[in-house]
């Protein structure tokens, strides 16, 4: 009966264990990372890599596991090592990156990706885009319009390969647009474009009719009015109050640059463009400030590269910020729900507090809450 009851205890004893066992495995948050390993973005990957292992750290969870696999920018890769991570458990994976990657994760069944990208068109059912989409920059761009009331902005849009989410962006934000133009960035086609927008020609030739009336004139002051028109390259306005300007580094300031050129300046209307990730060259280009534009909170992300570079000695890009908070999010959600049911909470709408600053999950897309920044003197100040 005794060697019974230590049969008995042993079996007891092995059963707890192995169901502790069981139950640690079964909590354990396995989170998948997608990001380029290799090829010309490694650096990227790299950096995202090293917000993922920041964000572990801050959260000092030891149930968290994260699993890396390379996409190099590519979407057969992609999809072999989305196909590697499932049959290691996970059920969520960060990443890919870049739109392209995602082509064929539609074939996969039971995971949720967050990518990345910024693109809203053409996703997977089982993808949300986590980056800082069109949508999010134009509400808060018209909340500054209505701010304002400026009632005629004209909107300038590059013919480019995110031309179409744009426009997406447009009719979802319900922003009030004046008028829609599209222009070849080519700086050869641009200045011309740029004049046809600006009725550059007929307000040139209307001061050059302005200056052959006075001449005419017996007015005895004629010889000064001619010397003031003169100094002028145009008479006339436009128009429009405002013009975004949906463009990005050197682009954007060859538009700026082509608007001063048709005697367009910031200080009559407002010079408004897309989020520029606090580009620090814009803070030299005093010719065309102010200049605005919706962003993240500049704040927040200065207190994460500080930290970023006091872990790593480098600065990190801004896709390494999304993923910090995407590992957050994850967490966050796993501690309140099973990880299998995930899909049905981002199809409804949920708002969150990362490093961005608020954020809004809805059908399956992040709307980011952005602030609102203007360039002047060589300064960014905050509006809102």
């Amino acid at each position: 009966m005794l060697k019974f009851y230590k049969i008995l205890l042993f079996v007891i004893l092995n059963y707890f264990f192995l169901s502790s066992q069981i139950l640690s495995i079964e909590k354990k948050i396995k989170i998948g990372l997608l990001v380029p390993l290799t090829g010309s973005n490694k650096e990227v990957g790299q950096s995202i890599i090293k917000a993922v292992i920041l964000a572990v750290t801050d959260i000092n969870n030891d149930l968290i596991e994260i699993i890396i696999k390379d996409t190099n920018s590519e979407p057969n890769k992609t999809l072999k090592s989305a196909i590697e991570l499932k049959e290691l458990g996970v059920q969520v994976i960060i990443g890919p990156v870049f739109h392209q990657s995602l082509a064929y994760l539609d074939q996969i069944k039971g995971v949720k990706f967050l990518s990345l990208t910024n693109k809203t068109i053409d996703l997977p059912k089982n993808t949300i885009s986590a980056g800082v989409n069109s949508t999010s920059q134009l509400l808060a761009i018209k909340k500054f319009l209505d701010l304002n009331n400026i009632k005629k902005t004209i909107f300038l849009t590059p013919i480019q390969n995110y031309e179409f989410e744009i426009k997406k962006g447009i009719e979802e934000s319900n922003i009030n647009i004046f008028k829609e133009h599209s222009y070849d960035p080519d700086p050869t086609k641009l200045t011309k474009q740029i004049e046809e927008i600006t009725y550059y020609n007929v307000r040139k030739q209307n001061l050059q009719n302005e200056i052959y009336k006075i001449k005419k004139s017996s007015d005895i002051n004629k010889e000064q009015k001619i010397k003031d028109l003169e100094k002028k390259y145009t008479i006339g306005n436009v128009d429009f109050d405002a013009v975004i300007i949906s463009d990005f580094n050197e682009n954007l300031k060859s538009v700026a640059t082509s608007l001063l050129y048709t005697d367009i300046f910031p200080t009559d209307k407002y010079f408004i463009t897309l989020n520029q990730w606090f580009d620090e060259s814009l803070l030299r280009e005093k010719d065309f400030q102010p200049i605005y534009y919706p962003s993240i909170n500049k704040k927040n992300f200065d207190d994460f590269k500080e930290r970023f570079f006091k872990k790593f000695n480098e600065n990190p890009n801004h896709l390494s910020l999304l993923s910090y908070d995407l590992i957050g999010l994850v967490y966050y959600l796993s501690s309140k729900n099973d990880l299998s049911k995930l899909d049905r909470i981002f199809k409804k709408k949920n708002s969150f507090k990362g490093k961005t600053g608020i954020f809004n999950v809805k059908d399956n897309k992040i709307y980011h809450q952005l602030n609102f920044y203007k360039i002047q003197d060589n300064q960014l100040i905050e509006i809102f």
